[in-house]
């Protein structure tokens, strides 16, 4: 299973920077990652902090505040890789260049002089690895569900899919075994609104289809814009009893924002 929790908190710049500070050094302190067992790729016990603005209008300052939340991350003892729009080499922009091999591999990788973190210590924290850092708009986590298949072949799935491989334009994709027989296509949807989470699972069950599986449902990872769940087809049901309750707008609205 993946090992791995996702939170979303909204509120202002000085809010978000006390809180996910309070929340990595909770992490740091509570996780250890050389008894840490999930097949979600991943560097460190907080891993992936990005920063998401809901607008490009919004994309300086939360730039600004993503660099100064690096900079107290640093100050916890964990090396701080930026990646996305704030890397600082076009292979960093990835979070797959960090992960690929997981912690083991990275702190090779920092020991041998191939990797050097833009902020914080030269090697990983013993027990809570390291952190990415980014200011990103809005993408989709979202998961589906196949039966009828092997892990090799929801693979070979995850491999069409994604874009990588000559699939649907910025998505990610990796299989992950659930048990039971069941698999999942997890994916990281990088402009939600254009590739809709309609069609992504559309197009995870006619791949699932041709080697002799179904898609049967699918899961929200934290929140999706609106607009990423127009014309999602009925037939691969999302868990839960309201998706559109797990907008963004929708949580905004609840809090008096939107």
């Amino acid at each position: 299973m993946h090992g791995r929790t996702v939170l979303t908190l909204a509120g202002s710049a000085d809010q978000l920077r006390e809180s996910l500070l309070a929340g990595a050094a909770e992490a740091i302190e509570r996780i250890d990652l050389r008894r840490h067992a999930g097949a979600h790729p991943h560097v460190g016990a907080l891993d992936v902090c990005p920063v998401v603005f809901p607008d490009h209008t919004q994309a300086d300052p939360a730039s600004d505040l993503a660099l100064s939340i690096a900079d107290g991350l640093a100050a916890l003892g964990l090396p701080v890789f930026l990646y996305g729009r704030l890397a600082s080499a076009a292979p960093r922009r990835e979070r797959h260049h960090f992960r690929a091999g997981g912690p083991e591999r990275l702190a090779e990788r920092m020991a041998s002089g191939e990797l050097h973190p833009d902020l914080g210590p030269p090697a990983p924290h013993p027990t809570a690895g390291a952190a990415l850092v980014t200011a990103r708009p809005p993408l989709g986590a979202f998961n589906v569900e196949i039966s009828g298949i092997d892990l090799e072949a929801a693979r070979a799935v995850a491999a069409e899919l994604r874009e990588s491989g000559g699939g649907m334009e910025g998505v990610r994709a990796i299989a992950i075994e659930l048990g039971d027989g069941r698999m999942q296509i997890s994916t990281n949807v990088h402009d939600p609104a254009a590739t809709t989470l309609g069609r992504v699972a559309t197009e995870v069950d006619r791949l699932a289809r041709g080697r002799g599986g179904t898609a049967d449902g699918a899961e929200l990872v934290g929140l999706v814009p609106e607009r990423a769940l127009a014309g999602y087809p009925p037939e691969i049901p999302i868990a839960g009893a309201d998706p559109i309750g797990r907008t963004i707008e929708a949580r905004l609205r609840q809090l008096g924002r939107g």
